[in-house]
This record gives structure tokens, C-alpha cells and sequence, in this order.
């Protein structure tokens, strides 16, 4: 019997998301180990140099970066396919993959989620004025952009894509801040980020979410995964106190 694949982090990170959205839509075997970065111990550093998630092992195979592990899943199981055929609307997938993960994550995740959540690891306030920066000035330009590239109905390229899937997980992540978009100034994104939200494979995800969020104490969340059905790995490689990675990749 093959081996099942292992995902390494955390269900509220964007790019972990990412990753276990193609893992559900192609149907694959997987376990996760669903910690945060700043709890992995030596190990982790060996699998992930930069101290970032997802990791993903196949076997022997370890891999890092979302974009590369999804574009490995494709490859490894092509149907159904998450990437355009034609070559030019796959360009551009990929580049909306690389904006959502880029500018669009170091506005919403970098410079207002993990201000306001790592406080919990770390004990030290967010500051407000680079919340209020990236809530005024920094997430409307890139939705003003991302507008400008929306379609009138339906996903990006016609059939769901990673770039779908990767704007589509930065404003869920965004959400356990209470940041919704704002319909009546970017009706075009709040529309595709909804229809994509809807699908089962992040209604799914989403009730796993739910057993990490801030309410439930941390020395529950892996009971609350296994009630809740979450493919959890039998070992885990959170077991190092807090210590700082880099902002990405939570």
C-alpha cells in the first residue's frame, strides 16, 4: 500500500490551506501534523531550513513552499487539474498564485494577522499603527488590483484554479481577524472569493479551522481535530518552546 503523504502545519495558515485544498479536490491520501511554526523543534528546522509551513513529505521526499508542493500534486495527480491548459492563462495563475502569496499575504497575514495573533506566543502588543497602515492604505490597493482581474461571474480561468484557491485562503485566514471585504468597493473579488469559499473543500477545512482558533486552548486542539475527523499524524513536531520564524510562512 502507498505511503500516505504528511503535511506539516498549521489548518489557519493560508499556504497549508492552499495545499490541503488540492489534497481534498484531487482526492489524495494525506495526515497532517498541524503545528506552528514557532513550535517546531530541531527536526523541523532539518525538514524546513527557513522555519515556515507547509512542509510536505512523500516518503523520503521532503518539499517546501506551497507553490512548489502544489505544483508537485498536479503532477502527481493530474485529474482534476488546477492549473489552466492554455499557456498563457496558466502564466498568469501562476502569477496571481505568486501575487496572493506575495503582496497580497504581507498586507493581510503580515502586517495585520500575525500582528494580531502572535501576541499569544510572544506576549507583546500589535502595533496599531501598522494594523491601521495595512487596513487603510495596503489591502485596498491590492484589492484594487485583484478587482481589476476578476471576472463578472464564475473563477478566474473559467475552471477552478490555484490562483482561485490562493486569493480564496488569504481572506479566510483574514477572517479569524474579522476583516471581511468590503462588497460595495470590490463587489467582483468579495463575489469569487465567496464562491470559492463555498466549495466542500473549504467548508470542509473550515470546521477543522474552527479547532485552532484562539477559544480553544491549545493543549485541546488535537483532541478537538481527532472529534472533529482531521487526518492528525501519530507523532507531531511541536514540542520546542516559541521561537521566531519568518512572518510568511505561518
Amino acid at each position: 500500500m502507498a505511503q500516505r503523504l504528511k503535511v506539516i502545519g498549521n489548518y489557519l495558515s493560508p499556504f497549508v490551506r492552499k495545499v490541503l485544498v488540492c489534497l481534498e479536490l484531487k482526492q489524495a491520501d494525506y495526515e497532517i501534523d498541524p503545528i506552528v511554526p514557532f513550535v517546531g523543534n530541531d527536526e523541523f528546522s532539518r525538514l524546513s531550513p527557513l522555519r515556515r509551513v507547509p512542509v510536505m513529505l512523500d516518503g523520503a521526499l521532503v518539499l517546501n513552499d506551497s507553490s512548489v508542493i502544489c505544483q508537485y500534486l498536479e503532477d502527481r495527480y493530474p485529474t482534476p487539474s488546477l492549473y489552466p491548459r492554455d499557456i498563457g492563462e496558466r502564466a498568469q495563475a501562476r502569477w496571481l498564485e505568486e501575487y496572493a502569496d506575495t503582496q497580497l499575504a504581507r498586507s493581510l497575514l503580515g502586517r495585520m494577522v500575525y500582528p494580531l495573533t502572535t501576541s499569544r506566543y510572544f506576549h507583546e502588543p500589535a502595533d496599531e499603527a501598522v494594523v491601521r497602515q495595512a487596513r487603510e492604505v495596503e489591502i485596498p490597493a491590492a484589492l484594487d488590483y485583484l478587482e481589476s482581474r476578476m471576472p463578472d461571474d464564475d473563477f478566474l480561468f473559467g475552471a477552478l484554479s490555484i490562483a482561485d484557491i490562493s486569493v480564496a485562503s488569504s481572506f479566510r485566514t483574514a477572517a479569524f481577524v474579522h476583516y471581511t471585504i468590503d462588497a460595495a468597493h470590490w463587489p467582483l473579488t468579495a463575489a469569487l472569493v465567496d464562491r470559492v469559499q463555498a466549495l466542500p473543500a473549504f467548508t470542509k477545512l473550515a470546521r477543522l479551522e474552527e479547532c485552532q482558533l484562539l477559544r480553544v486552548p491549545e493543549a485541546d486542539q488535537r483532541a478537538a481535530l481527532v472529534s472533529a475527523g482531521a487526518p492528525l499524524s501519530s507523532d507531531t513536531l511541536g514540542t520546542a518552546p516559541p521561537r521566531r520564524g519568518l512572518p510568511r510562512g505561518w
